[in-house]
């Protein structure tokens, strides 16, 4: 990549606000991308968002708030990044009769908030346009969205996207799906049926129709609706099935410890070596003790 172009790069996109299509893991565990695949992603990912929380989640507004171009890559930068960096007038210092004073205070640096994405190349960083590094990065940012919502409804399936933008609730949501649908509940109610603890999110007050969403975890297992005229509607069956992560990762081959030495043939059945006729192998002689013995000088030893 030229100079000019790295120029036009970094100004295009440092500082601009965009909209997150997923969810980034807080501090230096951050996102790789190359060849529209997302790294972490499934359970790896689900476990660093738990670990470290998310910086920024789908649908969220991100700032680029730096941009570094390297020899096979691209470093963005969102929310400030995973370490702080520290304001230009903070790196200097005067100094005369009475020492080095800084110019500026050196204020304690927070915890960053912060993440970043990486967008690697094969051997190098190829000579392109501001647009074309936008198709590039859209699996993890979306340049185009107006708003947060159209950010959000962009990233769930058709299906989910329909029912959110009628304000209905599916069987099978996650909570962020049941959020942009209805909104915050007014009342929760957590209980436990059985060994199972739920939430309950409920919608509206009579005389208007009542929702009750029960949520276990992160998704939607039963959806009651009490209307006007005291029906109740009460859905459990599965409406949409949301891509799931994989939990169990690859299996290690079982390694097996080493056979004992043995001078069998290989291939020999253990099965042909001789055994007791009882079937229990006789018990290993017990040696004698250092007790001492009866007989001894001065002693009277009895018989019976």
């Amino acid at each position: 990549m030229s100079k000019q172009t790295r120029y036009e790069i970094i100004r295009d996109f440092e500082t601009q606000l965009v909209y997150a299509r997923t969810a980034f893991p807080m501090g230096a565990k951050g996102l790789h991308l190359k060849e529209g695949v997302i790294t972490p992603n499934g359970e790896e990912l689900r476990q660093a968002l738990m670990v470290w929380g998310p910086a920024v989640k789908p649908g969220d507004p991100a700032h680029i708030s730096f941009v570094h171009i390297k020899d096979d890559h691209i470093h963005f930068e969102i929310n400030g990044g995973p370490v702080h960096r520290k304001k230009w007038y903070q790196h200097i210092q005067v100094s005369g009769a009475g020492g080095t004073v800084p110019m500026g205070p050196n204020e304690p640096q927070s915890n960053p908030h912060g993440s970043f994405v990486d967008i690697h190349f094969d051997k190098y960083v190829p000579e392109m346009t501001a647009q074309q590094l936008r198709d590039l990065l859209f699996p993890v940012l979306d340049f185009n969205a107006r708003n947060k919502e159209q950010a959000y409804l962009d990233t769930v399936p058709p299906k989910a996207k329909e029912a959110i933008e009628a304000h209905r609730v599916l069987v099978g949501m996650n909570q962020e799906m049941v959020l942009h649908a209805k909104g915050k509940p007014p009342k929760k109610v957590r209980e436990r049926d059985g060994e199972t603890e739920y939430e309950e999110w409920i919608y509206g007050e009579p005389p208007a129709d009542v929702d009750f969403v029960r949520i276990v975890g992160e998704e939607v297992v039963r959806v009651e609706t009490m209307k006007v005229g005291g029906e109740k509607i009460v859905r459990t069956e599965k409406e949409i099935v949301l891509q799931q992560p994989e939990r169990e990762a690859k299996k290690e081959p079982e390694v097996r410890p080493a056979n004992a030495p043995t001078l069998r043939r290989p291939g020999e059945d253990s099965e042909d070596v001789p055994k007791p006729a009882n079937g229990a192998a006789p018990l290993p002689r017990v040696p004698p003790t250092d007790s001492p013995q009866p007989g001894g000088p001065g002693e009277i030893v009895t018989t019976r």
